[in-house]
């Protein structure tokens, strides 16, 4: 696998826009190294955990909790028809007080909780640890923690920024044009809300997952140390293993646009009404979307005028409620 690019921090508002720009992994090196976080986890997973609960207000947050025998590594069960983990609910204090009661012993559970909103969970939080790069992109911080686990190759809808401030974590990143190599699973059936590849990158099946192989060829791979940060672009597939017996993340996502969630649920309606089309048909259609969604061949209205361009003009909130509702009429249709 290739080494990530990496830069060394600080990181200003026009290296982030050039990061967003260019669409491509990139670790950023110390860019967080002086947080108080991170230099809390430098003494010890004890002082990590104190630091966190200097701002806790008694939150609930959400736990991944799975046997010794999963190895870390968050799943489906055997059936595919559930997982091989529970969902536990409980104080965020109360979590991390037990991740430190299993330091050092063998035989553990693995636990992690992700996506906690530091704004309700740790209120205070992302004023001592900040990004200023971020400042104005409505990023709130989310804060994840857990020992040593591995989620599985996914994506996400959004630019993300993850700083590893507690323990070590290796990222494997994949580029979107090799999502029919990693052999993903269901799509409105998931672990944690995105579908996931069904390959265990530790062990990986080539024969039943033959395709793998292409995409391990131009897999992108990185180790970060805390305070390092890692730039992941929206749609990159990534894999992400927690290497330590404590680890603590704070990742920002930030959205591009009020669509930006809608974009893979229109992909589902196309799989509904159009994938199981003869392939000529499938063809044909392919060309409409080249040229009115992907504008493979420029903007097609430009010989409209303005107010003729309807669904084709620029999206306007008017012009996305619109759009909205004619859609819903034919959503009704049976």
């Amino acid at each position: 696998m290739t080494p990530l690019r990496e830069m060394e921090g600080p990181l200003d508002a026009p290296g982030l826009r050039a990061l967003i720009q260019g669409y491509a992994p990139v670790v950023l090196r110390g860019v967080a190294r002086d947080w108080p976080l991170v230099a809390a986890g430098a003494v010890s997973a004890q002082a990590a955990c104190d630091y966190l609960l200097g701002f806790d207000h008694g939150a609930a947050a959400e736990a991944f909790v799975g046997p010794p025998a999963i190895k870390g590594r968050f799943f489906y069960s055997d059936d595919m028809r559930g997982f091989n983990f529970e969902r536990r609910k409980g104080r965020f204090a109360d979590l991390l007080r037990y991740l430190l009661q299993l330091q050092g012993r063998e035989e553990v559970p693995a636990v992690y909780a992700g996506a906690v909103g530091t704004a309700q969970a740790l209120p205070g939080f992302a004023g001592a640890n900040q990004l200023p790069a971020l400042f104005g992109m409505g990023a709130e911080p989310r804060i994840w923690v857990g020992n040593r686990t591995s989620i599985s190759t996914h994506f996400d809808a959004s630019d993300n920024i993850a700083v590893v401030a507690a323990g070590r974590r290796r990222f494997t990143l994949f580029p979107p044009d090799q999502t029919a190599n990693l052999h993903i699973g269901p799509l409105d059936h998931t672990v944690a809300g995105q579908p996931l590849s069904m390959v265990d990158l530790a062990e990986p099946d080539f024969v039943r997952f033959p395709r793998f192989r292409d995409a391990l060829a131009v897999a992108q791979v990185a180790e970060l140390e805390p305070g390092d940060a890692i730039f992941i672009p929206a749609l990159w597939w990534h894999h992400v293993e927690a290497l330590s017996d404590f680890n603590a993340l704070v990742n920002f996502w930030w959205t591009d646009s009020p669509d930006q969630d809608a974009r893979f649920d229109a992909m589902i309606y196309a799989v509904l009404t159009l994938s199981r089309l003869p392939a000529e048909r499938r063809n044909a259609w392919s060309e409409y979307f080249d040229a009115f969604v992907f504008q493979e061949h420029g903007d097609p209205a430009t010989h409209l005028a303005p107010e003729h361009r309807s669904v084709l003009g620029e999206p306007t909130p008017q012009l996305r409620q619109y759009i909205k509702q004619y859609l819903m009429r034919g959503l009704q249709r049976p």
